[in-house]
Order: structure tokens, then sequence, then C-alpha cells
């Protein structure tokens, strides 16, 4: 019981703590500076159901792991290529949103509005869809930096499963809205998720 009130449990629970606050508060603070408040609500802060649902089933697994198996938790080098892995998907996706400005939004565009334009400078020089590409290396952060190898594989095979349809959805409407200027960027730019072009 007292690996659960360790240093190791406190260290790791609350870097996983302070990561998803940040996270959200941000992406909130950042939807009200471009958006305004008047078109900013609850969901810009990106907690739904099964979100929720995936932070408390690993933390189940941290706990039911850190009590039965401690020695798990104590690979400090897994735990910091984590961390590192949060810090750089929050970075890229904070330059995307930046990058992006009003262009960036939660919700994926159907009609095209008179704001909205191509955006390839900055870091959509070097990723398609760098928020998508920071979101996926934090979360799958947050696991490994945990020693969570259960939710690590999980949170992976669902995040990625989510982009891969979600991708191609999105880019249907930007070729529509954006045409040959947006399939040219298609060809020249990796789309930021593994395997998906």
């Amino acid at each position: 019981m007292a690996e659960l009130f360790g240093y190791t449990a406190c260290r790791q629970l609350l870097q996983m703590f302070i990561s998803i606050i940040f996270f959200h508060v941000s992406e909130y603070i950042l939807a009200l500076v471009f958006h305004g408040k008047s078109n900013v609500s609850f969901k810009s802060l990106l907690i739904s159901k099964h979100y929720v649902l995936a932070m408390i089933c690993s933390l189940i697994e941290y706990l039911v792991e850190i009590y039965f198996f401690p020695g798990l938790k104590e690979y400090w080098w897994i735990s910091n290529l984590g961390l590192a892995m949060v810090v750089l998907g929050e970075i890229i996706r904070k330059l995307a949103i930046v990058t992006a400005g009003q262009a960036f939004t939660h919700l994926i565009k159907v009609y095209h509005e008179e704001n909205h334009q191509l955006v390839t400078n900055g870091i959509y020089r070097y990723v398609r869809h760098p928020g998508y590409c920071g979101f996926f290396i934090w979360s799958v952060g947050t696991q490994i930096m945990l020693c969570n190898p259960i939710s690590t594989v999980a949170f992976t095979v669902v995040v990625w499963k989510f982009f891969s349809g979600r991708i191609p959805y999105e880019e249907f409407f930007l070729k529509q809205f954006f045409g040959s200027d947006y399939e040219d960027y298609m060809r020249e730019v990796p789309s930021g998720i593994p395997l998906v072009r």
C-alpha cells in the first residue's frame, strides 16, 4: 500500500494531472483568443465521455500495476521519455493553433467560410495536420509517462484509428475548398500521423 503514496506514484500522477489540466485549459484559452467568447463553449475543452473513460481506465491500470507490480513503474528512462513526448506533443499542437489562428477549429468545417484560408507556413510546412500529430504524440506520451503498457497500446490504436478516419473526411472538404492547391500540398507534406497518407 505504501507504493500508492510513494515518490514514484506522486511524481508520475502529478505529471499526468498537470499535463491534462495544462492541455485542456490552454486549448480553451487559445480558442477564446482566436474565436472570441461568443464562439467558444465547454466543447472547446475537448472533454468527451470517451476521453474521460479512457483516462479513468488508464488511472485504474496505473493503480493496479503500482500496487501489484511496483517495479514496473520504476523505469525512469521510460517515464521520462513519455514526459518528453507530452511536452513535444503540446509544443506541436500549440504551434499548429497559433500558426493557423482563426483557421484552426475543433470542429471540421463542411462549408467554406470567408476567413478560412489554406495555411502552409510555419509548422504546416512540415506536417499537414500538426494539431492531430501533436495530440497523438501527447496522448500516447501520457501513458508512456505512467509506464502503463496496456493503455499505451490502447491509446496508440484508438487515437490512430480516430485520426485515420478523421483526416480523409476533413481532407474531402479541404480539397473542395482549395482545389488543386490542397492536392499539391497533400502530395508534398505528410499528414503527421503514422501510416496515414
